[in-house]
């Protein structure tokens, strides 16, 4: 089962900026070996079941020894496929509409 698993998650009742914590979850993201996009609102990664569940738990864990209170919003799209669905998703479409799409 091939998993796409986009999420944000932010430290609430720290103040406006909260770059330095959610920079702690892009090492743990990065250092998986996933495959993942970074996004404006949230990062999706691409792997099984337990690898994605297992990063976004170690985000959290990560994020909750500087901060009492964390908002997670997460989406999954579960599906018996091939891995490469991250960059497939985008590569279909922009061979229907034939062209580039802003990434």
């Amino acid at each position: 089962m091939s998993i796409l698993l986009e999420f944000s998650m932010s430290p609430l009742g720290e103040g406006e900026g909260v770059s330095k914590q959610v920079s702690g979850s892009l090492e743990i993201i990065a250092a998986s070996g996933l495959p993942y996009r970074l996004g404006p609102m949230g990062t999706t990664i691409e792997g099984e079941w337990d690898e994605v569940m297992g990063v976004m738990k170690d985000c959290y864990v990560k994020m909750s020894e500087s901060c009492k209170r964390i908002s997670c919003v997460a989406k999954i799209d579960a599906r018996e496929a091939t891995q490469g669905r991250l960059n497939g998703k985008t590569d279909k479409l922009e061979a229907l509409l034939g062209k580039k799409l802003q990434q």
